[in-house]
């Protein structure tokens, strides 16, 4: 008869290739496998994947990389998860291609491989993802802005401060559906920086960081002074800019949106730091991916994609205390109600 086992879960961040934390004595064991173990948005992930394992019944292994990039830690835990006899396991990848081999000696031992937030490459080559629709979330950011400054009669310069030079499907998609949502042609949908716009003042790399929003913040102001409008890929990106913004004495003439829907950000919307920014729910998606998991060891169940969409959508608010005409939002206050971190 097969056991099963409650389990907390445990994380360990991988470097190198370490080995993982020690399991339980489970059968049905499934893997949280995220980019990192220091995010506020994958430590709510780790916590929807621990509620949800209990009320599962199944032990729940997790890992994590040292830091964003670090495909060879997330191979080394999908080679851990298989020793383990793992039913299917719940993945951020953080090389999207890379990872595909990985995933490919997982589905040989019939394992159920859901990818969260960020869709592997090719997107089927995960058996589904369950995630935020990034485009979705940035075109919503995009017509707020715009209908702001229409309603101000203002001409927008903007910032575009995007993640790393990888061109990463979350990035592309909340990058290229802000500049659709602002009502700028994008060119190839699939590429950042291929749009001919001149109210686009340039892009810039922040890592999803403080510093690094800081930084590319200084340097698109050097290229340009008149920027009013500044997107960025998330909230720790935002709050750098902000600071830059600040040094220069231009934070009240400047425009930020955002993604994320952490507290922190959410208490700068509130502050009137960021204009508005589009909630994610990182505890949904692994609640959702672990019943779903559990289903297919239970009957071998397999999870559908939403209606019209090629992953399962976990749904975004827009958030703002300064809202548009057109542009559905819920206010700060019901942000901190539901924000993560």
């Amino acid at each position: 008869m097969r056991r099963k086992v409650l389990a907390a879960g445990c994380v360990v961040t991988l470097i190198l290739g370490t080995a993982a934390c020690n399991r339980g004595t489970g059968e049905d064991v499934v893997g949280l496998i995220t980019k990192t173990d220091t995010n506020p948005f994958f430590v709510q992930m780790r916590k929807g994947a621990q509620d949800a394992a209990k009320t599962q019944g199944v032990e729940l292994q997790s890992f994590a990389g040292k830091q964003d990039g670090d495909n060879e830690a997330q191979v080394q835990a999908i080679e851990n998860l298989m020793s383990f006899g793992a039913k299917g396991f719940l993945i951020t990848p953080n090389d999207s291609k890379a990872i595909v081999p990985s995933i490919d000696k997982a589905h040989e031992q019939d394992m159920l491989v859901i990818a969260l937030d960020t869709p592997v490459d090719p997107p089927n080559a995960a058996d589904a993802t369950f995630a935020t629709d990034n485009y979705e979330a940035g075109k919503l950011i995009g017509q707020w802005a715009r209908a702001k400054f229409e309603k101000d009669g203002k001409q927008a310069k903007i910032a575009m401060l995007d993640l790393n030079a990888n061109q990463v499907s979350v990035d592309v998609k909340r990058d290229q559906g802000f500049l659709d949502g602002f009502g700028i042609d994008i060119g190839d949908p699939n590429r950042i920086g291929d749009e001919n716009d001149p109210r686009i003042a340039g892009h810039d790399v922040t890592d999803g960081a403080e510093d690094g929003g800081r930084t590319a913040m200084e340097n698109l102001l050097q290229k340009d002074s008149t920027i009013n409008l500044v997107y960025t890929i998330n909230e720790p990106a935002a709050a750098g800019a902000y600071l830059a913004l600040q040094a220069a004495g231009k934070e009240k003439d400047t425009v930020i949106v955002s993604i994320d829907g952490g507290c922190p950000g959410v208490d700068n919307v509130s502050k009137g730091i960021i204009g508005a920014t589009s909630m994610q729910f990182p505890l949904k998606m692994a609640q959702l991916g672990i019943d779903a998991i559990a289903a297919y060891a239970k009957d071998g169940t397999r999870p559908e994609a939403t209606p019209g969409k090629d992953f399962y959508d976990t749904g975004t608010e827009l958030i703002t205390d300064d809202p548009q005409a057109g542009v559905e939002a819920k206010d700060s206050a019901w942000g901190k109600q539901n924000c993560w971190g």
